[in-house]
């Protein structure tokens, strides 16, 4: 009983403070009045609003090219752009699409998958391997070579294309496939978003230790930093992915053989021939579509790793 009693006493006080502090008192607390500025209804509302705003200005076009692959010619013209035509003609459109031109749609997505997959994959590589060199190595010139990195970052790649393909047609090398390949495998911001990761991810102590057991400084980057930086390499790869295979700009200035196009030039090349030839209005949009499925797949598989990575590295960096 008397421990009982004794409990309650100790537990009365804290109870008591508990019961007796005012809902005011809480808000004067800096960190509380913090935690409950995001919960207020107003500000809920606004930022739900805004965010159903971005999401309808990038879903709608999506929902225009669905919508409209379904359509013939006739209907894609004669009825609301956002609704279905009278008949439902996807599986044509898209037979359409494979076959005209002698089958020119799927060689465009296989030089798609080859220009994004090859150079998403080795710029991933290249840019981990130098982010990891700037954050774990000390050497003369090193915050220079931030700068230039910072530098690229901020240089648009339609402003280096053209003289990207002046040096290009010196070595003979432009309408091939390494005129798009080799700019593909440089990625300033990759090197940039590995630097800040790895500085955070890979503990100095983990690299000594590997020293110490006599692995190579190759060895420490592969088998002990690469498997720290795997959120980044995975955001890294998305980021290249999606900007390999939407590039227009390079493959245009590049590239003059019909067979060698991705499926962004190959579009405009069957949308330019829409005045004459109105059918190739249906041929455009359902190659869209079928060009927007790859990376819709991609960034539903990798989305959870590419949010991962960049909170990390938020937080850490």
């Amino acid at each position: 009983m008397t421990t009982s009693n004794d409990t309650q006493h100790r537990q009365d006080p804290v109870a008591g403070r508990r019961k007796a502090t005012p809902p005011r008192a809480r808000e004067g607390d800096g960190r509380a009045g913090t935690r409950d500025a995001g919960r207020k209804p107003t500000t809920t509302i606004l930022v739900t609003a805004i965010l159903a705003v971005v999401a309808i200005y990038f879903l709608v076009p999506v929902y225009w090219v669905v919508i409209n692959a379904t359509k013939s010619t006739e209907d894609l013209f004669g009825t609301s752009g956002f609704w279905f035509g009278e008949s439902f003609q996807l599986w044509e459109n898209i037979k359409a699409v494979l076959s005209a031109n002698g089958g020119i749609f799927p060689r465009w997505a296989v030089n798609s998958v080859l220009y994004a997959g090859v150079g998403s994959v080795l710029a991933t590589y290249f840019a981990v391997a130098a982010g990891y060199a700037l954050a774990k190595y000390r050497f003369p010139g090193r915050r220079f070579v931030y700068v230039l990195v910072l530098g690229g970052v901020l240089v648009p790649g339609t402003a280096v294309a053209l003289p990207l393909f002046f040096l290009f047609s010196s070595i003979g090398i432009t309408n091939t496939y390494w005129s798009v390949l080799i700019p593909s495998l440089v990625s300033p911001f990759g090197l940039f978003l590995a630097s800040i990761y790895a500085s955070a991810a890979v503990p100095d102590e983990l690299l000594e230790a590997g020293r110490i057991d006599g692995v190579g400084e190759l060895g420490l980057f592969h088998r002990l930093a690469l498997p720290q930086l795997t959120p980044a390499i995975v955001t890294i790869v998305l980021f290249q992915f999606v900007a390999i295979w939407n590039n227009y700009m390079l493959p245009l200035v590049m590239l003059a053989d019909e067979k060698l196009y991705p499926i962004t030039l190959g579009l405009d090349n069957w949308r330019a021939q829409t005045d004459r030839l109105p059918e190739f209005y249906q041929l455009t949009t359902g190659g869209a579509l079928l060009s927007v499925i790859p990376l819709a797949i991609l960034i539903l598989v990798l989305q959870r790793f590419w949010r991962g990575g960049l909170t990390e590295g938020s937080i850490k960096g």
